[in-house]
């Protein structure tokens, strides 16, 4: 039975209706055939001979990554440091392009709906493409490297930067913009003292968050040539030298508990 709540906050049991009931067990019955359905195109699509041998695989792979190679830690520092650089540079682009589509793809700050369709078009399409893609494309136009990675990263970024901030931007509060309006300031100085002192604290926190995910996703862009410690990775898998991935994965892991940690500071200090 489906409950409601009085206006006094007591809660209400009312009894659906025939109609209501067998629509319920409808939706449960579809769910569970579509359950079923995807289950079986999975499981024709999956070989289970090597799914039960995983076990013995998976322990002989972590045997041959022990103990891992120090001493190749040495040669790290510097593509770790291109990973960095390529998920600082690419956020920064992509912050500083994400911020006017964020303005003008917000319902209240957009100067025409036609400039706001165009704007949601171009924060979709950074969305919809993950930046391991976008790293694709751009290593087969400008080649391998450091170039190709920070682009890709500031694509992405725009789409994710751009959502949350527009969406920040029509949850403002109209009381401040009502007033600095009824003043006569030009639309320029609404937006400078009415929109942006609102929306500044969340802006700076979805930045730092996005930093914090794109020193994550830019750990791999190398897989497919676009710079960083993703290529000794690929390197070391492709000569299988696990004991250098386990140094590699060692690496990756501080890399990105710092990152955390830099990141949730920096938010607490903003917000």
């Amino acid at each position: 039975m489906p409950v409601s709540t009085s206006p006094h906050g007591q809660p209400q049991w009312r009894r659906r209706t025939t109609r209501a009931q067998w629509l319920h067990y409808f939706a449960w019955l579809a769910g569970a055939c579509l359950f079923l359905l995807c289950w079986k195109v999975i499981s024709d699509n999956t070989m289970w001979v090597f799914v039960e041998d995983a076990g013995r695989q998976g322990s002989d792979l972590i045997r041959r990554m022990l103990p891992p190679e120090w001493g190749y830690a040495a040669q790290l520092w510097k593509p770790m440091w291109d990973t960095l650089n390529i998920a600082t540079l690419g956020t920064a682009m992509g912050i500083a392009l994400a911020f006017p589509v964020a303005f003008l793809a917000a319902r209240n700050t957009s100067p025409h709906p036609l400039v706001r369709s165009v704007a949601l078009t171009v924060i979709v399409s950074s969305r919809s493409i993950n930046s391991l893609i976008w790293a694709m494309l751009l290593v087969t136009i400008l080649g391998p490297g450091v170039l190709a990675g920070m682009i890709a990263i500031a694509l992405r970024s725009i789409g994710f930067v751009g959502k949350l901030l527009y969406e920040a931007i029509e949850e403002i509060h109209p009381t401040p913009v009502e007033a600095i309006s009824a003043t006569g300031a030009s639309r320029m100085q609404v937006m400078s003292y009415g929109v942006l002192p609102q929306v500044l604290p969340a802006f700076a926190g979805i930045s730092v968050y996005r930093w914090d995910i794109n020193i994550r996703e830019s750990t791999v862009l190398g897989l497919v040539g676009a710079g960083g410690i993703g290529l000794q990775l690929n390197a070391s898998i492709n000569s299988l030298a696990w004991d250098q991935v386990s140094v590699i994965f060692v690496m990756i892991f501080a890399t990105v508990l710092a990152s955390e940690w830099v990141s949730a500071k920096v938010r607490h200090a903003i917000i």
